[in-house]
C-alpha cells in the first residue's frame, strides 16, 4: 500500500498527490482538490473504490478540513508546500469523499483492516469525517 504511518499524507500516493498540488497552477488549485474529491464520493456504493482514489481524496479531505473550524493544520513534510485557496466551498463534498472511503468496497479499508494498525488509522479518518460533518 506504501504507507508508512496511518496519517493522511503519509503514504506515497497522498505524497506525489501534494507534489502534483503544489505544481498545478495557483488559480486552478482548488479545482484540482474538488475534482479528487468528486471522482471518490462518485463512486457508487456497490462498486469498488481503488486505493489511491481513496488515499488522495483522504488528502484533499485533510486540507479542506484545515480550513474548518476546529481543523488540524496540515504540517507534515509530505503534504503541499504552496498556499491554497480558501476551500470552504469543499466541505460538503470533502465529507462525502470521507465517507465513502469508510464505506464498504473500500480497498483502501479494506488492506487498513488487514493490518494492526487499522484502529489508528479508522480513528484517524473518523476524526476527519467529524471535523467535515455539515454545519
Amino acid at each position: 500500500m506504501g504507507a508508512w504511518d496511518t496519517g493522511h499524507f503519509d503514504n506515497d500516493t497522498a505524497a506525489d498527490f501534494s507534489g502534483t498540488l503544489d505544481d498545478t497552477a495557483p488559480e486552478e488549485r482548488a479545482a484540482l482538490l474538488r475534482e479528487t474529491l468528486a471522482e471518490a464520493a462518485a463512486v457508487a456504493a456497490d462498486d469498488y473504490l481503488d486505493s489511491d482514489v481513496a488515499c488522495t481524496a483522504l488528502a484533499a479531505a485533510a486540507l479542506v478540513a484545515s480550513h474548518c473550524p476546529g481543523g488540524t493544520p496540515v504540517t507534515t513534510a509530505y503534504g503541499p508546500q504552496q498556499p491554497l485557496p480558501p476551500l470552504a466551498d469543499l466541505r460538503p463534498l470533502a465529507f462525502a469523499a470521507v465517507e465513502r472511503v469508510l464505506a464498504e468496497e473500500s480497498e483502501l479499508a479494506e488492506l487498513w483492516d488487514e493490518t494492526e494498525l487499522s484502529a489508528d488509522w479508522r480513528a484517524a479518518v473518523t476524526a476527519l469525517r467529524t471535523t467535515l460533518l455539515p454545519v
